[in-house]
């Protein structure tokens, strides 16, 4: 699925566990992530494989602070779980989809909340 600035706020809402592979044409290792990243997405029907090409989409990659590509995105709940640049392996990419199928989000919004916080705190102390 190619992720716009037109569809993206809502592909996030309408999704429970979203991955995101922000690419570009240019980019070798792009080329020979996406193979990878179209078989795993063959194997987790399940879930939404979503494509930024950061050449046409620079609002998206600049929202997200992505410095190189490929940056592979995971979003469950609308929480970025995981974000890692540079190409994956199969296998690797396999390991990060599952470990992202067993976290806890109620766990995980606990911890954000508290992050929160403690920055809101820190940023009154100053």
């Amino acid at each position: 699925m190619e992720l716009t600035k037109e569809n993206f706020d809502q592909t996030m809402t309408d999704n429970d566990f979203v991955l995101i592979d922000f690419w570009a044409t240019w980019c070798g290792p792009c080329r020979q992530f996406a193979p990878v990243y179209e078989k795993a997405a063959e194997a987790n029907p399940d879930l939404i494989f979503g494509k930024v090409d950061t050449e046409a989409q620079p609002e998206l990659a600049a929202a997200f602070g992505i410095q190189s590509i490929p940056t592979l995105m995971i979003v469950r709940d609308q929480v970025a779980v995981f974000a890692q640049p540079g190409a994956l392996p199969a296998e690797a990419l396999e390991d990060v989809i599952g470990q992202a199928r067993k976290l806890d989000m109620d766990e995980v919004r606990k911890s954000v909340a508290e992050q929160q916080a403690q920055a809101q705190a820190g940023g009154a102390e100053q």
